[in-house]
């Protein structure tokens, strides 16, 4: 918001009667910032949209410590992250070429996918990967689970991480899934073509405003995050385009019975 307006740091750290190491930790989120301020700084940089000033308002209230926090300083920050960003998501699309959903994994094919790392991963890391993992999930149960629509890929729901046997119970894993209200799976068969961003695992999580929405794309090296208005709408039209493509969500219940059959 302050970068857009072409405000300095210094600037606000004079409007906000604090030093310049003090903006630059709000603004990474490691120092809280009062409601009061932040609407201070919405103003001076002529923000009047009052949804996304609400929105950040709420992301800069204090919070306890968080179930993800538990895993800091024995796992990747950016797995961290990728937690963090899914719980406060208010809806999620993913998009899976060769991987199977990371929310809709079960425990042994996610293993066996942890286990395809080189260098090889030590069994207690792979230990605390796999109960991150089933932690993450739970943001699509209860009263307030997410709406999930994941879009995957006829590759990935062929490739047998873990073998015949844990492919099959992953497939009625996915299927058994889909059947919730919140959660939606689109497969996009081999016979659709080509489609954008092939090869890709990426999730868009949207905000409380669109300005919130966050990409997050899986590398080797780790997850990127993408958050400006350019990318936001590259991706969005990505995901529109891959849903039309893809089967509508009885087929491809129909399809992934079908590929599981023949295995």
């Amino acid at each position: 918001m302050r970068t857009s307006a072409g405000i300095s740091a210094e600037f606000a750290a004079g409007l906000l009667g604090v030093d310049r190491g003090a903006v630059s930790a709000m603004e990474s989120g490691t120092r809280a910032i009062t409601a009061e301020r932040l609407r201070t700084l919405a103003c001076n940089c002529e923000v009047t949209d009052e949804q996304y000033i609400a929105g950040l308002t709420e992301m800069a209230q204090p919070v306890g410590r968080r179930w993800w926090d538990r895993y800091r300083g024995q796992l990747p920050q950016g797995f961290l992250d990728i937690a963090e960003l899914e719980t406060h998501s208010t809806r999620m699309r993913g998009a899976y070429s060769v991987h199977m959903p990371g929310l809709l994994q079960t425990s042994d094919h996610a293993l066996a996918v942890f286990r395809m790392v080189i260098p090889a991963l030590p069994e207690h890391e792979v230990a605390l990967r796999l109960a991150l993992r089933v932690e993450r999930q739970q943001v699509l149960d209860g009263e307030n689970g997410r709406d999930f629509v994941a879009i995957v890929h006829e590759a990935a729901l062929r490739m047998q991480f873990g073998g015949r046997t844990v492919l099959r119970a992953q497939l009625n894993h996915l299927l058994n899934r889909s059947e919730q209200d919140n959660v939606t799976v689109l497969v996009l068969p081999f016979d659709a073509g080509g489609f954008p961003g092939a090869g890709q695992t990426v999730l868009y999580a949207e905000g409380p405003t669109t300005q919130l929405d966050t990409v997050q794309v899986d590398n080797s090296h780790g997850p990127d995050f993408l958050h400006t208005e350019r990318q936001l709408a590259k991706y969005r039209a990505h995901f529109d385009l891959m849903e039309k493509m893809a089967l509508s969500p009885r087929d491809s219940r129909d399809f992934i019975h079908t590929v599981a059959n023949q295995l």
